[in-house]
């Protein structure tokens, strides 16, 4: 089978041996694969991510001297089962799987491993555990958005943003995208999105922003209406002194007990959803200056350099800040079911397909926002090339 490999940030195609399946592995021929913002990284930066995955207790990571099979966002159809499997679906089922792989007592992270080659290949072996059929004949294009898909679903539900709490999204590549698309998709009324790029803030509203500024000229954090919001800590000190010269006014009131009561039913101010989806230095702290009181941030953005931002100023607002990683299987399954019942889109995403012979020329055109969100391969294509203006396709 022919395979792209990654070695010291260079790609081949190679002529690889077709990967037998273990026990409780399945061998998928690939349909489509995403190129993910974390295979651009890994490409250039695989030592830093292999560093800090070890300090978390992963130490299988990529480095750049190992041959590496890039490719953790795809869809297949079953070729093979390996021994031991329950052979739940026939082969030729259309079918996604998290990319996961057990390798003897462990388990490797697939396309971002050299022990567990990954989606940019004609095929690749996954797990019969954590394989789940395409549902609803979704085509290939939109199954192989799951993975990433799953990752903006498990950020929107560490979010827990309730339908009338507004949502700022901060930055809309594919991730931000895809966090726009999950907010709507379970009920939230209002999305903000900001992103000093054109073309995103264009497929920011495709994907069911309401607001969609340019930081450059207009903020985000004014962009909504919010009438009982509170945006800085002397409105928090005048409400709390109006608040309780009004109850002392009332004979016999037991006031303690109407603020407890006041908390039950949400009725004490608190601030926007905010979904860093950025992912470079200094976001942080600008999200924690300006957010209002009592906002949650919930950073999803993967900032690989040292950052900083001011705890004190947290404090003060008494902001949440919560960091997103990964999802899981249950969260997977929700997002290909969502994307196959029609309540998320994920197309206004895809701006181009390649064959495996253009992964290097998909590679430079992600680097420019203003081109690309998101290339797919397709292994049987034999196309190199990738517009440099994204295609305005109908749904897939």
């Amino acid at each position: 089978m022919h395979a792209v490999v990654c070695r010291d940030a260079r790609f081949r195609v190679t002529e690889q041996t077709v990967p037998r399946p273990a026990t409780g592995q399945v061998l998928i021929t690939v349909l489509r694969c995403g190129i993910c913002g974390s295979d651009l990284h890994a490409r250039n930066h695989c030592d830093d991510m292999a560093e800090l995955a070890a300090e978390t207790g992963y130490d299988g990571f990529m480095r750049p001297a190992q041959d590496v099979v890039l490719g953790h966002e795809f869809c297949g159809e079953i070729a093979e089962y390996g021994p031991g499997c329950r052979k739940r679906w026939p082969v030729g089922t259309r079918v996604v799987a998290l990319p996961l792989l057990r390798n003897g007592s462990g388990v490797e992270l697939i396309g971002l491993s050299a022990a567990a080659p990954g989606g940019y290949a004609e095929q690749v072996i996954v797990q019969e555990s954590l394989t789940m059929p395409v549902p609803n004949g979704l085509s290939p294009d939109l199954a192989a958005m799951t993975e990433p898909f799953a990752v903006a679903w498990h950020a929107v539900r560490r979010g827990q943003v309730g339908t009338r709490q507004p949502a700022i999204v901060v930055g809309c590549g594919p991730i931000g995208l895809a966090v726009i698309g999950m907010l709507k998709a379970s009920g939230v009324r209002t999305v903000v999105a900001s992103d000093f790029s054109p073309q995103r803030r264009a497929l920011a509203t495709q994907c069911g922003a309401d607001i969609v500024v340019d930081p450059a000229t207009e903020s985000a954090w004014t962009a909504y209406r919010r009438p009982n919001e509170i945006r800085r800590v002397d409105e928090v000190l005048r409400l709390g002194v109006d608040t309780m010269d009004k109850l002392r006014r009332v004979p016999n009131m037991p006031w303690w007990k109407i603020f407890r009561l006041a908390e039950l039913v949400g009725a004490t101010p608190t601030g926007p959803a905010i979904f860093e989806c950025v992912g470079v230095p200094g976001i942080i702290d600008q999200i924690v200056a300006a957010a209002p009181v009592r906002s949650r941030v919930i950073v999803v953005g993967v900032c690989m350099q040292t950052d900083q931002f001011r705890p004190a100023a947290a404090i003060n607002k008494e902001l949440d800040l919560r960091f997103a990683m990964g999802y899981d299987p249950g969260e997977f399954r929700d997002a290909l079911h969502l994307i196959a019942d029609g309540k998320v889109d994920p197309s206004p995403l895809i701006t181009g397909t390649v064959g495996l012979g253009g992964v290097e020329n998909a590679f430079a055109a992600l680097a420019n926002p203003e081109h690309h969100a998101k290339i797919l391969i397709d292994p049987t294509s034999p196309t190199i090339a990738v517009p440099a203006v994204p295609l305005q396709h109908p749904r897939l």
